[in-house]
């Protein structure tokens, strides 16, 4: 019987179910797809196994595709700047100024300047495919996201969406050895960039990016490649397979926000601790979905901000939990929170006005009808450990 999510609808599988599965994965439905929560290690070895190794995970899921111009001049910086004004209008990221090979993080926006999405968009490094773009969007929100690229791209450009395969995660400080042996050259790529490298006498798109706080790389390749490429990630002594259970828990403790849950619609990337993906250009010249109200925040007309919480007693808080101030006040909600392996301690997320947000503010966390003391803390729980290249002198 094929699986079906909480609606009956029947789930979509990535490339990689089977092997998933014979991992003895349990598998869930999650964003339309039947995916691996954990494997039998469980959700907190996998978790500090990816902190201390690297883990592996299937993101399959998620949404990449590639934009690419119907008609190029020749000119790489021309067709560059042309296939970069037909999605700028959607985002507020500075997609225009990407260097070759350079991946940005940016929002799509509404209207009104809440997150549609957040997503990555990248400069293909070699000058043949300048005119394109790489694209990875959310997997809960794909299909209304490539439907808005693919409607303001109209006749000028083409979506080639690339979801039909394999979106693999390798992160985790043993990443890049471990990537580098699959396809060569990967060690050179620095934090935020991509190329496309080759894996067996085949080519796969890498990226050094990732949403775990950890050093690590994001692999595509086609369906016919998705089983060689993840049995040969999984001979390799220093990897684990990894499921949701962990990459959520690690993506908390590096406190990234999850679109969903703490951010959506009504959301801003001030709001969201997010203003580092608002192009200054961009915010100058107020050409994107919302530019006015996202200026006023930035200036300091704020309602609620994004913040971390430490459970100092009692259970974890979780999605929903009200955030109360020392008198006992309602301030907001936790989106996100849970038990952080790395801290042997309780986290959250959640949103509180500006004058809560200070690092040591003390709080409280209602849970199960009691009220737990919890503080304020600095984003992110856990440092990043992305690796930068110096720049070309």
């Amino acid at each position: 019987m094929t699986p079906s999510d909480i609606n009956g609808e029947a789930l979509k599988r990535t490339p990689l179910a089977d092997a998933h599965v014979a991992l003895g994965a349990k598998m869930t439905p999650f964003a339309g797809y039947d995916m691996p929560v954990q494997y039998p290690a469980g959700i907190l070895k996998e978790h500090l196994w990816t902190r201390a190794h690297a883990g592996v995970f299937d993101v399959s899921h998620m949404g990449p595709a590639f934009l690419e111009l119907a008609d190029r001049s020749g000119d790489p910086e021309a067709d560059h700047r042309a296939v970069a004004a037909l999605i700028e209008p959607l985002v507020c990221g500075d997609i225009r100024g990407l260097k070759p090979g350079q991946l940005r993080y940016t929002l799509l926006l509404n209207q009104g300047g809440g997150m549609v999405d957040d997503l990555m968009v990248g400069r293909p490094a070699e000058p043949k495919r300048q005119g394109g773009l790489y694209i990875v969007v959310n997997a809960a929100t794909k299909e209304g996201d490539f439907a808005a690229i693919g409607a303001t791209a109209g006749l000028h450009a083409r979506l080639e969406r690339a979801d039909d395969g394999a979106l693999v995660a390798v992160q985790g400080p043993e990443a890049e050895a471990v990537v580098d042996v699959l396809a060569p050259g990967a060690a050179d790529l620095g934090f935020m960039s991509f190329a496309v490298l080759d894996f067996e006498g085949e080519r796969l798109v890498v990226s050094r990016s990732g949403y775990t706080g950890e050093d690590g790389f994001e692999i595509l390749a086609p369906a016919r490649l998705a089983e060689r490429v993840w049995t040969r990630l999984m001979a390799d002594p220093r990897t684990a397979p990894v499921g949701l259970g962990a990459r959520d828990s690690l993506r908390l403790e590096a406190g990234l926000p999850l679109y969903g849950h703490d951010a959506d619609e009504t959301t801003s990337p001030a709001e969201a601790g997010l203003a580092f993906a608002v192009s200054k250009r961009r915010l100058k010249a107020r050409d994107f979905p919302g530019a006015a109200r996202i200026a006023a925040e930035l200036g300091g007309d704020l309602a609620r901000v994004r913040v971390g919480l430490r459970v100092l007693e009692g259970a974890p808080a979780r999605e929903g939990a009200a955030i109360l101030a020392a008198s006992g006040e309602t301030l907001g909600a936790v989106t996100s929170g849970g038990f952080a392996p790395s801290l042997s301690a309780p986290i959250a997320m959640g949103y509180v006005p500006p004058a809560f947000a200070t690092a040591g503010t003390p709080l409280a966390v209602q849970v199960r009808g009691r009220s737990q003391r919890a503080e304020v803390v600095d984003l992110p729980f856990v440092p990043h450990r992305y690796v930068r290249k110096p720049k070309p002198a």
